[in-house]
């Protein structure tokens, strides 16, 4: 049996609660998440939509608990600030990656969990995610959705056309190769890799060999989707 990890144990709790609810009795959110509060890790993030009609970008989002997750990358606790969806910065992200399974929840009144790959502001995101609706005779006045951050990939700040030796060096510190073992493959001395390396760092805008990695890894997985 697969161990429970903490989100999927937030997710059942929560899960557990709205089965408890009944549409006559229009319950509140809280009866749903307030005995998960304390268990949420840092990174995990729980957030309540009120709904308001028939168009989600009329809908408002609010930061029941912020993420304690941290990245250069994106400040998401500050793009993910309270406001109506309308008013959210990426549009494409929403239109994408939001309203359309939150429209699914509404008109099922029925919870949704998922795996989310998609991308905020040009950077690759993954998440997990469960959105719950209320149970309601009519129209759900509200969704909570509660999300687990699973990686933030900064796509380079440009793409290279690189020689055979930089894709061959860059394929290796992809397979997690050092400098000493990507020079006894390619039969060159360590210090012609570690040239080469920083030449691709500054070629990306790499901070360093693991943001470097991230972003090859990024690079490559955008080249197979085409």
């Amino acid at each position: 049996m697969a161990k429970e990890t903490p989100f999927s144990a937030v997710a059942r709790t929560m899960m557990d609660n709205w089965l408890q609810t009944s549409p006559e009795n229009t319950a509140k959110p809280e009866s749903v998440y307030n005995d998960i509060l304390g268990h949420l890790s840092i990174k995990m993030r729980l957030t309540l939509f009120t709904v308001t009609g028939d168009n989600p970008k009329k809908w408002h989002m609010k930061a029941i608990r912020h993420s304690g997750f941290t990245s250069r990358i994106l400040n998401i606790n500050k793009i993910f600030a309270d406001c109506y969806v309308e008013d959210f910065k990426d549009q494409k992200y929403m239109d994408d990656a939001v309203i359309p399974r939150l429209r699914q929840v509404m008109e099922s009144q029925q919870p949704s969990m998922e795996l989310v790959k998609t991308r905020l502001f040009g950077v690759n995101l993954g998440y997990d995610r469960i959105l719950i609706p209320q149970k309601n005779i009519g129209r759900p006045q509200w969704i909570i959705s509660s999300s687990y951050a699973q990686f933030l990939l900064s796509p380079p700040q440009r793409r290279e056309r690189l020689d055979v030796a930089d894709e061959a060096i860059a394929q290796l510190l992809i397979e997690g190769g050092t400098a000493k073992e990507i020079a006894q493959t390619l039969n060159v001395s360590p210090r012609t890799v570690e040239h080469r390396v920083e030449r691709l760092k500054t070629k990306y805008g790499a901070r360093n060999t693991v943001h470097l990695v991230a972003m090859l890894v990024t690079l490559q997985a955008e080249k197979m989707a085409e």
